[in-house]
Protein backbone atom coordinates (compact mmCIF):
# COMPACT_ATOMS: atom_id res chain seq x y z
CA UNK A 1 0.00 0.00 0.00
CA UNK A 2 1.39 3.39 -0.99
CA UNK A 3 1.00 6.48 1.18
CA UNK A 4 1.30 10.19 0.49
CA UNK A 5 4.54 11.94 1.37
CA UNK A 6 4.63 12.85 5.09
CA UNK A 7 3.46 16.42 5.54
CA UNK A 8 6.25 17.45 7.89
CA UNK A 9 8.87 16.06 5.50
CA UNK A 10 8.09 19.02 3.23
CA UNK A 11 9.88 21.38 5.60
CA UNK A 12 11.85 19.54 8.27
CA UNK A 13 14.85 21.85 8.40
CA UNK A 14 12.74 25.02 8.39
CA UNK A 15 10.50 23.74 11.17
CA UNK A 16 13.06 22.58 13.76
CA UNK A 17 12.58 25.60 16.04
CA UNK A 18 8.81 25.35 15.69
CA UNK A 19 8.98 21.67 16.58
CA UNK A 20 10.81 22.44 19.85
CA UNK A 21 8.23 25.07 20.79
CA UNK A 22 5.40 22.70 19.90
CA UNK A 23 6.86 19.92 22.03
CA UNK A 24 7.33 22.31 24.96
CA UNK A 25 3.86 23.84 25.04
CA UNK A 26 1.41 21.40 23.47
CA UNK A 27 1.79 18.82 26.20
CA UNK A 28 0.04 21.35 28.42
CA UNK A 29 -2.43 22.98 26.02
CA UNK A 30 -2.50 21.61 22.48
CA UNK A 31 -6.16 22.55 22.29
CA UNK A 32 -5.36 26.20 22.99
CA UNK A 33 -2.64 26.29 20.36
CA UNK A 34 -4.86 24.49 17.90
CA UNK A 35 -7.57 27.10 18.36
CA UNK A 36 -5.04 29.88 17.79
CA UNK A 37 -3.67 28.12 14.69
CA UNK A 38 -7.12 27.86 13.10
CA UNK A 39 -7.86 31.49 14.02
CA UNK A 40 -4.56 32.48 12.40
CA UNK A 41 -5.74 30.91 9.15
CA UNK A 42 -9.18 32.49 9.41
CA UNK A 43 -8.28 36.04 10.35
CA UNK A 44 -4.51 36.44 10.20
CA UNK A 45 -2.01 37.15 12.97
CA UNK A 46 -3.45 37.90 16.41
CA UNK A 47 -0.71 39.18 18.72
CA UNK A 48 -3.09 39.86 21.61
CA UNK A 49 -4.46 36.31 21.52
CA UNK A 50 -0.92 34.92 21.72
CA UNK A 51 -0.11 37.23 24.63
CA UNK A 52 -3.25 36.12 26.48
CA UNK A 53 -2.42 32.45 25.88
CA UNK A 54 1.14 33.01 27.10
CA UNK A 55 -0.18 34.47 30.36
CA UNK A 56 -2.61 31.58 30.86
CA UNK A 57 0.06 28.97 30.19
CA UNK A 58 2.80 30.90 31.99
CA UNK A 59 5.24 30.71 29.09
CA UNK A 60 6.91 33.25 26.83
CA UNK A 61 5.02 34.87 23.98
CA UNK A 62 7.74 33.77 21.53
CA UNK A 63 7.17 30.15 22.55
CA UNK A 64 3.44 30.48 21.91
CA UNK A 65 3.99 32.13 18.54
CA UNK A 66 6.47 29.48 17.40
CA UNK A 67 4.13 26.75 18.61
CA UNK A 68 1.20 28.27 16.72
CA UNK A 69 3.33 28.65 13.58
CA UNK A 70 4.43 25.02 13.84
CA UNK A 71 0.85 23.78 14.26
CA UNK A 72 -0.37 26.01 11.45
CA UNK A 73 2.27 24.61 9.11
CA UNK A 74 1.53 21.01 10.08
CA UNK A 75 -2.25 21.39 9.75
CA UNK A 76 -2.02 23.38 6.51
CA UNK A 77 0.32 20.99 4.68
CA UNK A 78 -1.58 17.93 5.91
CA UNK A 79 -4.95 19.42 4.91
CA UNK A 80 -3.65 20.42 1.46
CA UNK A 81 -2.79 16.79 0.74
CA UNK A 82 -5.81 15.48 2.70
CA UNK A 83 -3.55 12.73 4.03
CA UNK A 84 -4.97 9.74 5.85
CA UNK A 85 -4.73 9.07 9.59
CA UNK A 86 -1.88 6.61 9.00
CA UNK A 87 0.09 9.09 6.89
CA UNK A 88 -0.43 11.85 9.45
CA UNK A 89 0.79 9.60 12.26
CA UNK A 90 3.84 8.67 10.18
CA UNK A 91 4.50 12.40 9.62
CA UNK A 92 4.58 13.30 13.30
CA UNK A 93 6.13 10.07 14.56
CA UNK A 94 9.59 11.16 13.38
CA UNK A 95 9.34 14.30 15.54
CA UNK A 96 9.73 12.32 18.75
CA UNK A 97 6.56 13.54 20.49
CA UNK A 98 4.89 11.46 23.18
CA UNK A 99 2.05 9.08 22.24
CA UNK A 100 -0.39 11.29 24.13
CA UNK A 101 0.64 14.39 22.18
CA UNK A 102 0.54 12.49 18.88
CA UNK A 103 -3.06 11.46 19.59
CA UNK A 104 -4.01 15.05 20.42
CA UNK A 105 -2.44 16.33 17.20
CA UNK A 106 -4.18 13.63 15.16
CA UNK A 107 -7.57 14.54 16.62
CA UNK A 108 -6.90 18.23 16.03
CA UNK A 109 -6.14 17.47 12.38
CA UNK A 110 -9.23 15.30 11.90
CA UNK A 111 -11.49 17.89 13.53
CA UNK A 112 -10.25 20.82 11.43
CA UNK A 113 -8.97 19.54 8.07
CA UNK A 114 -12.19 20.21 6.13
CA UNK A 115 -12.48 23.76 7.44
CA UNK A 116 -8.79 24.41 6.77
CA UNK A 117 -9.15 23.18 3.17
CA UNK A 118 -12.14 25.49 2.77
CA UNK A 119 -10.12 28.45 4.08
CA UNK A 120 -7.19 27.63 1.79
CA UNK A 121 -9.47 27.39 -1.24
CA UNK A 122 -10.80 30.88 -0.50
CA UNK A 123 -7.27 32.25 -0.20
CA UNK A 124 -6.08 30.66 -3.43
CA UNK A 125 -5.91 33.02 -6.43
CA UNK A 126 -8.65 32.50 -9.00
CA UNK A 127 -6.92 31.95 -12.31
CA UNK A 128 -8.50 32.74 -15.68
CA UNK A 129 -10.32 29.91 -17.45
CA UNK A 130 -10.60 29.12 -21.16
CA UNK A 131 -13.59 30.49 -23.12
CA UNK A 132 -12.73 30.54 -26.81
CA UNK A 133 -9.86 30.66 -29.32
CA UNK A 134 -9.60 32.44 -32.67
CA UNK A 135 -6.62 31.90 -34.97
CA UNK A 136 -5.29 33.08 -38.31
CA UNK A 137 -2.41 31.91 -40.51
CA UNK A 138 -0.42 34.67 -42.24
CA UNK A 139 2.28 34.00 -44.83
CA UNK A 140 4.76 36.66 -45.90
CA UNK A 141 5.84 35.92 -49.49
CA UNK A 142 8.17 38.87 -50.10
CA UNK A 143 9.77 41.89 -48.49
CA UNK A 144 11.87 44.82 -49.60
CA UNK A 145 15.08 42.92 -48.99
CA UNK A 146 13.89 39.53 -50.25
CA UNK A 147 11.57 39.27 -53.21
CA UNK A 148 10.94 35.59 -52.74
CA UNK A 149 10.47 34.11 -49.28
CA UNK A 150 7.96 32.11 -47.30
CA UNK A 151 7.56 33.26 -43.71
CA UNK A 152 4.45 31.83 -42.03
CA UNK A 153 3.07 33.09 -38.71
CA UNK A 154 0.13 31.93 -36.61
CA UNK A 155 -1.82 34.63 -34.78
CA UNK A 156 -4.15 33.53 -31.96
CA UNK A 157 -6.67 35.45 -29.91
CA UNK A 158 -7.32 33.65 -26.64
CA UNK A 159 -10.56 34.57 -24.86
CA UNK A 160 -10.56 33.92 -21.09
CA UNK A 161 -13.07 34.16 -18.26
CA UNK A 162 -11.82 36.07 -15.23
CA UNK A 163 -13.93 37.22 -12.27
CA UNK A 164 -17.17 37.03 -14.29
CA UNK A 165 -15.60 39.15 -17.04
CA UNK A 166 -14.00 38.21 -20.32
CA UNK A 167 -10.48 39.20 -21.32
CA UNK A 168 -8.50 38.50 -24.48
CA UNK A 169 -4.82 37.83 -25.11
CA UNK A 170 -3.29 38.06 -28.59
CA UNK A 171 -0.39 35.69 -29.25
CA UNK A 172 1.76 35.14 -32.33
CA UNK A 173 4.26 32.41 -33.13
CA UNK A 174 5.71 30.43 -36.00
CA UNK A 175 4.33 26.98 -36.92
CA UNK A 176 7.37 25.04 -35.67
CA UNK A 177 7.16 26.61 -32.20
CA UNK A 178 3.41 25.99 -32.13
CA UNK A 179 3.97 22.34 -33.09
CA UNK A 180 6.51 21.98 -30.27
CA UNK A 181 4.02 23.52 -27.81
CA UNK A 182 1.32 21.09 -28.94
CA UNK A 183 3.68 18.14 -28.43
CA UNK A 184 4.55 19.32 -24.92
CA UNK A 185 0.86 19.71 -24.01
CA UNK A 186 0.05 16.26 -25.39
CA UNK A 187 2.91 14.82 -23.33
CA UNK A 188 1.56 16.54 -20.21
CA UNK A 189 -1.92 15.16 -20.87
CA UNK A 190 -0.42 11.70 -21.26
CA UNK A 191 1.37 12.00 -17.92
CA UNK A 192 -1.92 12.99 -16.27
CA UNK A 193 -3.18 9.49 -17.04
CA UNK A 194 -0.40 7.81 -15.05
CA UNK A 195 -1.17 6.31 -11.64
CA UNK A 196 1.24 8.73 -9.95
CA UNK A 197 -0.52 11.84 -11.28
CA UNK A 198 -3.96 10.40 -10.61
CA UNK A 199 -2.98 9.78 -7.01
CA UNK A 200 -1.78 13.39 -6.63
CA UNK A 201 -4.98 14.80 -8.17
CA UNK A 202 -7.08 12.57 -5.92
CA UNK A 203 -5.32 13.92 -2.84
CA UNK A 204 -5.86 17.52 -4.02
CA UNK A 205 -9.64 17.15 -4.27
Amino acid sequence: MQHSAPAWDLGVSAGRTRKMALNCVCKVAVGELGRLAVELLRRGAAARACEAAARRLNVGVDTIQRGVEGLTYLLTESSKLMISEIDFQDSIHVLGFSDELNKLLLQLYLDNRKEIRSILSELAPKLPSYHNLEWRLDVQLASRSLRQQIKPAVTMKLHLNQNEDQIAQVLQTDPSTLLHLIQQLEQALGEMKTNHCRRIVRNMK
